[in-house]
């Protein structure tokens, strides 16, 4: 089989029921947003955190009444993380590179926001393409284009106060594994691993992590995950630091509460970071 057509994570949406409210929470864990985006084909708008290769969306409803994509459900259950887009290596062939795998995409969908800068408005594009919820089971996926990629990462969205420089991954929480397996092995080929029961997927740089609540808690024992959380659940958000220190230092000056393992890995409790549980290890 041809090498996967994805080539890693091109960012991680975060559900929130108040983007301003977002925003102040996200400064104050020492990341620099983007001025608010508002999605014209639907009532959607968000911030985003910008990284070289990868970024975070924290997404909000602004409008109900011209759609929402699910959001609004997913938010009377609380926020946190909604879903995974992933990059393509294959541009505009996408879908055919997906069926050529015996997998059923979606036909390609255009996207726009809307994004007020001080210097005028602009409206970054995408090019989204789905596929059923049995071929990337346990997550809520799609792969994302960007047509107009120079729009949406600039240098001076880049740089954060807390020394965070990408995303590494997600983990997921699930009742079993192995039925998750042949459906990523279909997508993502020998880039599958299985490991005690832990299925991971080396994609990119990033990696896809599917586990247990007993094993999830025994990989990150600092952690407390709620027991009785409908499953499956994004459960972890993994970024990397270029100087662990650093990001230590920002987050007790800004009295944001963490645990440090053993190896240095920090980790931020969900209640400040939108829901999310943030794994922040040296990069």
């Amino acid at each position: 089989m041809t090498a996967p057509p994805l080539a890693g994570i091109d960012h991680v949406l975060i559900a929130v029921d108040d983007l301003d409210r977002a925003r102040m929470g996200w400064t104050r864990l020492g990341f620099t947003l983007t001025p608010r985006g508002r999605h014209l084909q639907q009532g959607t708008g968000n911030y985003c955190v910008m990284f070289e290769r990868d970024y975070i969306e924290l997404l909000g409803v602004v409008d109900s009444a011209q759609g929402t994509g699910g959001l609004d459900a997913f938010l009377r259950q609380g926020e946190g993380l909604r879903g995974v887009a992933f990059a393509t290596r294959a541009g505009e062939s996408i879908a055919d590179a997906l069926r050529r795998r015996g997998l059923h995409p979606t036909p390609p969908r255009d996207l726009s926001r809307q994004l007020e800068l001080p210097e005028g408005t602009v409206l970054p594009r995408f090019r989204l393409v789905s596929l059923p919820p049995e071929e990337t089971p346990a997550l809520s996926a799609f792969v994302c284009q960007h047509l107009t990629p120079e729009l949406v990462r600039q240098q001076r969205w880049l740089s954060h106060a807390n020394a965070v420089t990408g995303v590494a991954g997600v983990a997921v929480m699930v009742a079993a594994t192995e039925p998750l397996r042949e459906a990523y092995e279909r997508l993502f080929g020998a880039a599958v691993t299985m490991t005690d029961a832990v299925l991971t997927v080396h994609l990119g740089g990033h990696r896809l992590v599917f586990a247990t609540p007993d094993d999830l808690s025994a990989l990150y024992p600092e952690a407390d995950f709620a027991p009785d959380r409908r499953l499956p659940a994004m459960a972890a958000l993994s970024l990397v630091s270029r100087d662990l220190g650093r990001t230590a230092d920002h987050l007790t000056q800004w009295q944001v509460a963490y645990e440090q393992a053993a190896d240095g890995t920090l980790l931020v409790p969900p209640e400040e970071a939108s829901g999310a549980l943030l794994v922040i290890a040296r990069g």
